[in-house]
């Protein structure tokens, strides 16, 4: 147990910078109430260890009398001359009366002293370094792996944890492989200790590999406005120059992509989309589906869009992840349609509109919002006078009696004025 105890003291100091006479105080305190229980017949005890040999011994102090009537504070002169030749009558005298099995309680206390400063030591560290860091980038290496995918890294003085929701599910690791991360967060465990939280799926992890990759974003000359992500498959990050000369995609994708390909790297050939940024939601949206063209768009709650038929699944995206993630970046839900389902769709409905006897409107002098004072007239001197003609008359039919009138288009402000009308 000496031995033992001289051993912890070392490497507590030398590897968790704690005190040698903090982890002895702390454990000849905790002792001390498991000494009162073991040694019998004596008044209060001490506990004292020594620094350098690690022995351990319970002490009492008993007044020396002639004739002893209070055992448990009290010695014989007799007794006392034993134990110190030089003893006299009225004198205190330090008696040693370490049980013969306190080894073995001192071992457990000892455990659990070191297990708490440990834990104290380590979450003063801990905050101590890396509570500032929240944010950051940080380098360690896999120790091992806990409750199922959760994975301990070793960042030097203390460990970190790296959750299984926290990395990208297409990512596999291995014990003593090296591995960045985003530190996401410290914060306090249940047993009082602190726990450092890493972050490899986090959208900021893709935003700090950049700003380590572009000295551009780290002196504020580029800055990225928007970056959304489904960790392993694709990020999608909106950027912004504040330089008339810095074309801000370019910079980050680097020279023949150099930039980014460390990166892409990094995260194990994520695909990366990086566009210029505006504050028009309809920019921004164009800007993220170029070179790709919408066909027809509205905005309320949501915003719906209409593109052509063969650019439909670069849209929506592998389990419609592209879009989803579309609507993350413009901060709406997004709606896609394939625009010969949006025709049929906008013929149906004419239809149904112009088989409808009931609604007067559809019989009046045509006037339709949003329509043009010159097609207005022209469709009026086609003979196409009132909404009901137009919704009779197919498509190709109306395109070919009116030339350059878009019929979906037309359509489309006819069954909105209508819808509006009816609410």
């Amino acid at each position: 147990m000496n031995k033992d105890l001289v051993a912890i003291f070392e490497y507590l100091e030398r590897e968790k910078g704690i005190k040698r006479d903090v982890v002895i105080q702390a454990i000849e305190e905790s002792l001390q109430t498991a000494a009162r229980k073991s040694v019998k017949n004596v008044g209060d005890v001490t506990v004292q260890i020594n620094a350098k040999t690690g022995d351990i011994e319970v002490l009492t102090q008993k007044e020396i009398v002639e004739k002893v009537e209070y055992p448990e504070e009290e010695i014989s002169l007799e007794d006392a001359k034993e134990l110190e030749p030089n003893s006299e009558v009225g004198q205190w005298l330090e008696i040693v009366v370490t049980p013969h099995d306190f080894g073995r309680i001192a071992a457990q206390a000892a455990r659990q002293v070191i297990s708490q400063k440990l834990r104290g030591a380590e979450r003063d560290v801990i905050y101590e370094e890396y509570r500032h860091r929240s944010g950051e980038i940080i380098s360690g290496t896999i120790k091992r792996f806990v409750r199922g995918r959760n994975i301990i890294v070793d960042l030097g003085k203390v460990e970190a944890i790296l959750p299984e929701r926290h990395y990208p599910k297409t990512e596999r690791y291995h014990i003593g492989e090296k591995l960045q991360a985003l530190l996401l967060e410290v914060r306090d465990t249940d047993n009082g200790g602190a726990e450092v939280i890493l972050s490899r799926s986090h959208p900021d992890f893709v935003a700090q590999l950049f700003t380590l990759e572009v000295p551009e974003l780290s002196d504020g000359i580029v800055t990225i406005e928007k970056i959304v992500r489904d960790a392993g498959y694709r990020t999608k990050m909106a950027v912004k120059s504040y330089d008339l000369k810095v074309d801000p995609v370019g910079t980050c994708v680097g020279v023949r992509g150099t930039r980014i390909k460390n990166i892409i790297r990094e995260l194990n050939n994520e695909k990366i989309d990086i566009i210029p940024y505006s504050e028009d939601q309809v920019q921004l949206l164009e800007n993220t589906l170029s070179p790709i063209e919408i066909q027809k768009l509205k905005s309320n709650d949501k915003v719906f869009i209409v593109v052509n038929d063969e650019d439909y699944p670069a849209v929506i995206g592998k389990r419609g992840m592209n879009a989803r993630l579309i609507g993350q970046l413009i901060e709406k839900e997004i709606e896609v349609q394939k625009l010969s389902e949006y025709q049929k769709l906008v013929t149906v409905q004419m239809a149904e509109l112009a088989d409808n006897k009931d609604l007067e409107e559809l019989d009046q002098p045509l006037k339709v919002e949003g329509l043009s004072n010159l097609l207005l007239e022209t469709l009026i001197s086609s003979e196409f006078d009132t909404i009901r003609k137009i919704a009779e008359t197919p498509p190709a039919d109306l395109t070919k009696a009116v030339p350059g009138v878009n019929y979906y288009d037309l359509a489309d402000k006819i069954l909105e004025q209508i819808h509006n009308k009816r609410d």
